[in-house]
C-alpha cells in the first residue's frame, strides 16, 4: 500500500505526518499496522539529506511516542477487563491482545521498553499496563526510557547512515525490508518455539 510507504509518508506529510503516525502507532489500538520503525529510520535518513530537521524529528518524535503510550495506558485503564471479551473485528483482534499479554507477563515493567522495538506488541502493551495494576508513575518512567531509546536509535541511526553512505536512497528499500524483518523476527521465533512445544 503506497500510503504506508515510509518514504512517501515523509516526503508527502513531513514532520507533522511522522509525529502523528508515531503517536497513533504508540497509543491508539487501531494504529498497530502503521510503520513505526521503518518510518523513523527513513525520516532520519531524509533528515541527513536536509529534507527535515533531525533535532525536531528526535524531540517531537519522543514527545509523540511518550504521549501515545500514555493515551494507550489511559484507554486500558478506562476499558479495563472488558478489553479481553471484545469481539474480533477488522481492526481489533484478540490474538494481538493475547500476544501482548504474554509478553507483558514475561517481562513485567521492562516490557514497556522492550515492546517499543516490536510491532503490534508496541501498540497493545501500554493498553495492558493500564488494564493491570501498574501504577502510572512506574509506567511513565519506563514509557519515557522506552520512548527516548526507540525514537533516538531509529531516527539517529537513519541520519548517520545517510551521512556515511553516498547516495543512501539507493539502499533505502533493502534497509527498510531488513528493519521490518528484524522487528518481526521475535514473533517468528516465538511462533517456531510454540510449534515445537506442541
Amino acid at each position: 500500500m503506497h500510503y504506508l510507504d515510509p518514504q512517501f509518508i515523509v516526503e508527502t506529510l513531513g514532520l507533522i505526518g511522522v509525529v502523528s503516525i508515531i503517536f497513533a502507532e504508540s497509543g491508539l489500538f487501531f494504529g498497530f499496522f502503521l510503520p513505526g520503525d521503518s518510518l523513523l529510520f527513513t525520516a532520519g535518513l531524509l533528515a541527513s539529506q536536509n529534507f527535515l530537521s533531525i533535532q525536531y524529528l528526535v524531540i517531537f518524535g519522543i514527545i509523540a511516542a511518550i504521549a501515545g503510550d500514555s493515551v494507550g495506558y489511559a484507554f486500558g485503564k478506562k476499558v479495563g477487563p472488558k478489553i479481553f471479551t471484545k469481539e474480533d473485528s477488522l481492526i481489533w483482534n484478540k490474538k494481538h491482545i493475547e500476544k501482548s499479554r504474554k509478553f507483558f507477563e514475561k517481562y513485567g515493567p521492562k516490557a514497556i521498553i522492550l515492546a517499543r522495538f516490536m510491532p503490534i506488541v508496541r501498540t497493545f502493551t501500554p493498553i495492558l499496563a493500564g488494564v493491570g495494576t501498574m501504577e502510572y508513575k512506574l509506567f511513565l518512567r519506563y514509557n519515557i526510557i522506552g520512548g527516548v531509546l526507540w525514537v533516538a536509535s531509529m531516527s539517529i541511526g537513519g541520519y548517520f547512515f545517510g551521512k556515511l553512505i553516498p547516495n543512501p536512497d539507493k539502499y533505502l528499500l533493502p534497509i527498510i525490508g531488513l528493519i521490518i524483518f528484524l522487528s518481526i523476527l521475535p514473533g517468528i521465533l516465538e511462533f517456531i518455539k510454540s510449534r515445537k512445544n506442541k
